[in-house]
């Protein structure tokens, strides 16, 4: 006997009904829940304004910061757009260049250089000239490292001379590997036309001198010769003159000073500044100056502004919120930085923040979601970001009653 078609209703109904207690409440109440929206409020920033670093209005002019491998971070220029000429700091140059062909070992004198016919007619003209000379006669011996001495403590020309022809075998050979090394180390603007400086078409940015008075510094045979205190250093023979040194009762160590018809007054430096627990070496460069009444405010200037620039403010605050997330059932819970974060801005002021958020549908108060990340200057300040209040589950009235968004989010998992 057939069934009645009334019973097979009953029974297709009843299976439904089945299957919808057996298969579709277990998935809406056991399913995946879709992520929460992220909405951010990325303006959130240190509310201190940062001290700024002070350069002079005349001239070309930079600030940087030594890192502790040598590098120099710029941290502010002045009217530094274009190459200008850069005077007695192309002796560095000449200095750098030679060490990197002919290095010296710690300790040692090197190699002695003897002095010429040619030598000794090069420290008459530069005396008549007016030009910096020390002293030289024909058939006495200098060592590498008192050349070298004699070339950045005390300026002098015919040493620049003696130390290029010495090394290279001629001024103009000096001037072809300079300018090859000087691209080899990166330099786009510093061009070098002879080893004294004397030419205007020694050339090169305020910034990039920064950034060469940091490889002094760095350079194991120079770098002493500028912080090892007045006094000549192990194996030197003769006493050096430092012409060099200004400001130096104000912390200044100069390391290059010079004037020039085409360069006036150049002038590259080097200083302390004390950040928070820690002391930092700075360099900058000044060039293109009129006259020491200008000059030497602006160096003790830019130097206190450096100081003051170094000071740690807040740069992300604990507790401040940098946006929230929303659950598609309603609950919110704001993005909040756990810990707060200070550095020295050194004249930068902070960036708008950049937030991110992991995919989540559920979480406790206080969990860490994220991170925010405040750029200032060359660095990034960094922060985890938590709830401020818990995400919680809504439920089986909202998931039975929501398929299409636990589908999509089962979709989304497996997508």
């Amino acid at each position: 006997m057939s069934p009645s078609p009334a019973r097979v209703i009953g029974i297709a109904v009843g299976t439904l009904a089945i299957l919808a207690v057996g298969v579709y409440g277990p998935a809406m109440l056991l399913g995946p829940l879709p992520a929460v929206t992220v909405r951010v409020d990325e303006a959130q920033a240190a509310a201190a304004e940062p001290a700024a670093v002070v350069l002079p209005d005349d001239g070309a002019s930079a600030v940087a910061l030594v890192g502790e491998s040598g590098e120099a971070a710029l941290v502010a220029s002045f009217a530094d757009d274009e190459p200008a000429p850069i005077g007695g700091a192309a002796k560095l140059v000449t200095a750098l260049v030679t060490v990197d062909s002919l290095p010296l070992e710690e300790d040692t004198s090197g190699p002695d250089i003897r002095i010429g016919a040619a030598d000794y007619s090069a420290y008459l003209k530069y005396q008549a000239e007016g030009s910096r000379a020390l002293r030289v006669s024909p058939g006495e011996t200098w060592s590498e490292r008192d050349v070298l001495r004699a070339l950045v403590l005390a300026s002098s020309n015919n040493h620049a001379d003696t130390l290029a022809t010495w090394s290279f075998g001629s001024v103009e050979n000096y001037v072809r590997e300079a300018n090859g090394w000087l691209e080899e180390q990166g330099f786009a603007t510093l061009r070098i036309a002879d080893a004294t400086g004397l030419s205007g078409e020694n050339v090169g940015t305020a910034a990039e001198l920064a950034r060469l008075a940091a490889l002094v510094l760095a350079d194991p045979t120079l770098g002493p010769m500028f912080l090892a205190g007045d006094g000549p250093l192990a194996a030197d023979d003769r006493r050096i003159p430092d012409v060099i040194a200004h400001l130096g009762s104000d912390g200044i160590r100069a390391m290059s000073r010079s004037y020039t018809d085409e360069a006036a007054l150049s002038f590259v430096f080097t200083s302390e500044v004390e950040v928070g627990d820690e002391t930092r070496r700075i360099v900058g460069a000044m060039t293109g100056v009129d006259d020491y009444e200008t000059l030497d405010p602006a160096v003790l200037a830019a130097v206190e502004s450096m100081q003051a620039a170094s000071a740690p403010i807040e740069i992300i605050a604990a507790g401040a919120p940098y946006g929230e997330v929303e659950a598609a059932w309603g609950e919110r819970a704001r993005l909040v930085a756990s810990t707060a974060r200070t550095d020295a801005a050194f004249g930068a002021a902070p960036d708008d923040a950049t937030v991110a958020v992991e995919a989540f549908s559920t979480a406790a108060a206080g969990r860490q979601v994220g991170t925010v990340t405040v750029r200032l200057g060359e660095r990034d300040v960094s922060s985890a970001l938590e709830l401020d209040a818990a995400i919680r589950d809504p439920g089986p009235v909202w998931r039975l009653t929501h398929p299409g968004e636990l589908i999509g989010a089962f979709l989304d998992g497996n997508a």
